[in-house]
Order: C-alpha cells, then sequence, then structure tokens
C-alpha cells in the first residue's frame, strides 16, 4: 500500500526594495487562511501546510498553489517571501517574537539561540502504522538522513557573509538541547520516557520542542523528517518528500520480517555525517552510510535511488525521482547555484534569484537598480557595511 505524505514549508519574509529579512510575518498572514498558513517563534517566517498526498504529482500542485497564494499576499504589501534555510541580508528588527506565552517563554529560557532562529526548515510527515512502528523506523532510517539534507541544502549566507557551509541553517538549529540525529530506541515507550526525562530536567518545555532530524508525531500518526533547509524550488521539496517515503516503506517492510533489526545508526556517527552533509552539500564528499568512509555526494544520492528503487517504482515515483535527482546532482544545491550567482552577478542578486525560484520562475526579473543602493556588503569577505541603516 503506498504511504501517503504531506509536507509543511516555511518562508522568509522580505522586504522586496531592500531584499531583507523583516518582521511583518503578520501582514501577510492577514491576508491568507488560517488552516493552511501560520506564524512561526519569529515574525519574520510564515509556515505553509500542505494536504496528504499519495502522488507527486498532487504534492507538487498543491505545493505550487500555496507559494503562488502566499507570493500573492505578500506582494499587496510591498513584500516578498523566499523559500531557504536562511537569507544573506537581516534587518535589524528581523528577529521581533510572534505573540504568544509559549514563544515569550523560549527566548526567555534559551536567549540568543531562539532570538537567531531566523532559519527555514522542510518538514516532511509520512503514513506509519503506529508509533511504536515509528520509533523503530528512525534508527533504520537515520543513516541515509543526511543526504536527504544534502539535497536540500540552500543556506549559504548569514547576515551578510558566506559561512563556507551549505546548510548554515543546520548550524544553528543544532545548538538546540534536542536538536540533531535521535538515536535508537526499543519503542514508543521508551522513546516517550526519554521525551518526558528530558521535560522534567527542565531543558525543554514540552513535546514539541522535541527537534530531532526523525521524530514521531505527537498529535498524529505519522513519522517527521525535520532535517532539510526549505528549498527554493518546489520540485526539491518533491524529491526529498519521495526519498523519505520510500525510505519509510523499505524500513517498514524490514520491520515485519525482522522486528528487531540491528541498528546501524550510532548517535556519534549519525552526528558527524549531518556535519558533513551541512558542511558540503552535493559539492563536496559525504559520509557513505554503507561503508561508513568519506564518499563523492553523487555515488551516495545514486546509491540510495539504486537501494530503493522497488519501493520507488511500487509508488509510481521511479521515472518523476530519477529526472529529478539527475538534475539535482547536474546543476548543483541551491547553495552551490546561491554561490555561483553572487560570483557571476552581485551577491543582492541571490535575493532575486530565491524569490523566483519559489514562486516557479527559473529567472528573476533583474532590476535596473541594486536591492540595497546605498549599503553594500562583500559576502565572500564577510564584510558588511551598514546593511539597513
Amino acid at each position: 500500500m503506498t504511504v501517503r505524505v504531506g509536507v509543511e514549508e516555511e518562508f522568509h519574509v522580505l522586504d522586496v526594495e531592500t531584499g531583507e529579512l523583516v518582521p511583518r510575518a503578520g501582514t501577510v498572514l492577514g491576508d491568507l487562511p488560517d488552516k493552511r498558513f501560520t506564524t512561526e517563534l519569529l515574525q519574520s517566517a510564515v509556515e505553509t501546510n500542505s494536504e496528504v498526498h499519495a502522488t507527486l504529482d498532487g504534492l507538487l500542485a498543491d505545493l505550487s498553489s500555496a507559494r503562488r497564494e502566499l507570493q500573492a499576499a505578500a506582494s499587496r504589501h510591498g513584500l516578498a517571501v523566499a523559500a531557504a534555510g536562511t537569507v544573506p541580508y537581516l534587518h535589524e528588527s528581523a528577529a521581533r517574537v510572534t505573540p504568544g506565552g509559549r514563544y515569550r517563554r523560549m527566548v526567555s529560557a534559551y536567549g540568543r539561540v531562539a532570538e537567531e532562529q531566523l532559519i527555514c526548515g522542510l518538514h516532511v510527515h509520512a503514513d506509519v502504522p503506529d508509533r511504536d512502528t515509528a520509533v523503530r523506523m528512525m534508527c533504520l532510517i537515520g543513516p541515509w538522513i543526511p543526504a536527504l539534507l544534502a539535497i536540500s541544502a540552500s543556506s549559504p549566507f548569514w547576515n551578510g557573509s558566506d559561512t563556507g557551509y551549505a546548510s548554515w541553517r543546520t548550524m544553528l538549529w543544532q545548538r538546540w538541547p534536542t536538536a540533531g540525529p535521535a538515536g535508537c530506541f526499543a519503542d514508543a515507550a521508551a522513546y516517550d520516557a526519554a521525551v518526558t526525562e528530558l521535560i522534567d530536567s527542565g531543558v525543554v518545555n514540552d513535546p514539541g520542542m522535541i527537534y530531532y532530524d526523525l521524530r514521531p508525531s505527537d498529535h498524529q500518526p505519522t513519522l517527521e523528517l525535520r532535517v532539510c533547509d526549505s528549498a527554493p524550488r518546489a520540485e526539491t521539496a518533491v524529491l526529498v518528500a519521495a526519498l523519505f517515503r520510500a525510505l519509510v516503506m523499505r524500513a517498514g517492510a524490514r520491520l515485519a520480517n525482522e522486528p528487531a533489526p540491528r541498528c546501524r545508526g550510532r548517535h556519534e556517527w549519525l552526528r558527524a555525517a549531518t556535519w558533513r552533509a551541512a558542511r558540503s552539500g552535493l559539492e563536496g564528499d559525504l559520509i557513505d552510510p554503507v561503508s561508513r568512509r568519506p564518499a563523492p555526494a553523487p555515488r551516495v544520492i545514486r546509491t540510495m535511488l539504486t537501494r530503493l528503487r522497488a519501493e520507488l517504482e511500487a509508488c509510481g515515483d521511479w521515472p518523476a525521482v530519477r529526472e529529478l535527482a539527475d538534475r539535482a546532482l547536474a546543476e548543483g544545491s541551491a547553495a552551490h547555484r546561491m554561490r555561483r550567482t553572487a560570483a557571476e552577478e552581485d551577491p543582492l542578486a541571490c535575493v532575486d534569484e530565491l524569490v523566483a525560484l519559489t514562486g516557479g520562475a527559473e529567472r528573476p526579473r533583474r532590476r535596473t537598480t541594486p536591492l540595497l543602493p546605498v549599503a553594500r556588503a562583500d559576502l565572500h569577505r564577510g564584510q558588511v557595511e551598514a546593511i539597513g541603516g
């Protein structure tokens, strides 16, 4: 039976004239339905929630429709939205907290970590039979999760400088006490006991703050992937969702034949592999989950496709996934393309490119004047000159 998937995408809210990240999510959301669009911790981001889908065509149409609706709402207020792990430029007010007691408590408890949550991620939910199955799947799927991060990597720039990472969002995200690889648990009871212990320690406030790269949903029968950067292209989000669904299906079949398989996802190894993916994206080595040795990213991705071909074919996904993966490997990660745009044109052109790709256009409409006509930033040297005033 085909596993259904749903996708949550987070988007940065940008000022059209300056290209800066600004705290105006409330303005955009005022024109949108609550069920589909919602707030985040900081007022500079908006989240969309797809319907549940059995086909990739349906998922792509859904994501594309939501993006168009979101962009239309933003444009009515002189704003734009961009899907990426981070955006190049931040307005000094970008870290304004969204109203609400829970968000205020988070900022009070976590300080700068919460204030610098100026990042956007892509989350995928896949149907599972029950929480025990979801928890046991985590250990089997975990070794392949860094490859999905590499496919999505779209955050090389932070606050006006080039970080040297393909996914700087990952580095910011992993500062939270419960972020990163989850490790292995025997069943849902063991996982829930660990979560309760974390809450009782006072380090986190509630189950919603368990930010593992994989986690069972606490309110619906799904396993959730949380490691990826937001993807400028909706097609990249679909590729990630298809591969994650196939991993879930493969893990489910293995558990049906071997209820307690030997897990290969040791926590320290998974953390190192995740760091490697965040550093390199698709442009360098990843850690091969089979050999546990460095290997070129294309080889790791193609190994994953080969291993998952039966599941992808069972869903009817194989032709589309092969085409999308070939394109991703040929063009490189979004982080790589952003750096190329900065080198060939102007670092600020990355903002236009992100906005265009988010809306489904391949090439942005070029401006007759720079995004920031007064201030300039040299992203390659990491020097910022009074961006935004």
